[in-house]
């Protein structure tokens, strides 16, 4: 089952630009959407969940109209925000009990068996009676998941699941997620470049509201080699460097500001090529020198 996005538009009142003619082809596993705080991403991810209206394009998974149908489309859908709400004094059973109730999971034993597998699913069991309000980051994180996978969706969307979590939390996410995605379109949404590196085997950069690049993110890494250049420079060397190159991202490395510079050939003295990442691909299509092919253009004949 795909998800077909076509030209989704969406503009607040504000006058702010959401989502411009957004057009995505998403197969069953995990597919990354990426770019920076305001880029979008949660307009689209809200717009997939049936909790607001875009203003034109349209959605289809499968054969269901993600804009026109939506009690359909929630039947098929889990959903993890990127915040949500927990009653902090009821247990994770209890609560997924609940949920599983409104699910439409109305035989008992079939919903006791239900929440039993998701708690295992989840690494939850052995905290199932303990209050939601006592749960770490990531175990919030975890039981979000299993309120999303309560009634087998086919459509998963997840909206920046791993901000603030520790890295041993991230790691366990990431396994769990990492399983889901077999079966199901799994969308995730996120600024950490590194969550889509290794989880996601199709993806999209997402800024202002455009898909700037598409593709697998190995292709896309690729077609970097051999344009990325690296150099150390001093804190007052830093603007001038920026004013004469491509520079692309800047970090502190053990007290040294570290640049990377986009550029065919080597940009000068002092710069050695490195093999580049996604996070390399990331920042140089944010910049503007890495973007999809324009589809050809036909001429008539005649």
């Amino acid at each position: 089952m795909e998800l077909r996005i076509q030209k989704l538009s969406k503009r607040y009142p504000n006058g702010t630009q959401a989502l411009a003619d957004v057009t995505l082809a998403v197969k069953p596993g995990m597919f990354g959407l990426l770019g920076p705080n305001g880029a979008g991403k949660s307009t689209l991810m809200r717009t997939l969940a049936t909790l607001q209206e875009a203003d034109s394009g349209s959605a289809t998974l499968g054969d269901v109209d993600v804009l026109r149908d939506k009690d359909a489309v929630r039947r098929l859908l889990g959903y993890l925000p990127q915040d949500f709400g927990l009653y902090p004094k009821v247990s994770a059973e209890e609560l997924l009990e609940h949920l599983a109730v409104l699910k439409g999971i109305s035989h008992a034993k079939e919903r006791k068996q239900v929440v039993s597998a998701l708690l295992n699913q989840t690494n939850l069991h052995a905290a199932r009676k303990k209050a939601l309000g006592s749960f770490s980051g990531g175990m919030r994180q975890r039981f979000g998941i299993a309120q999303a996978l309560l009634g087998n969706p086919r459509l998963l969307i997840v909206d920046e699941p791993t901000a603030g979590l520790d890295p041993e939390e991230r790691v366990r996410f990431h396994n769990l997620l990492s399983d889901i995605g077999r079966d199901v379109v799994v969308i995730l949404s996120t600024h950490i470049v590194s969550d889509v590196h290794e989880l996601c085997s199709q993806m999209a950069v997402l800024d202002k509201g455009r898909v700037l690049l598409t593709g697998e993110p190995q292709a896309i890494i690729s077609r970097l080699t051999g344009r990325i250049w690296r150099r150390f420079v001093e804190k007052t060397e830093l603007a001038t460097v920026q004013a004469e190159h491509r520079v692309i991202s800047t970090r502190l490395v053990m007290g040294r500001t570290r640049v990377h510079v986009y550029g065919e050939s080597s940009p000068g003295a002092g710069f050695e090529p490195v093999e580049p990442d996604l996070e390399d691909a990331y920042f140089a299509t944010i910049k503007g020198h890495v973007q999809d092919a324009p589809p050809p253009t036909t001429q008539a004949v005649g």
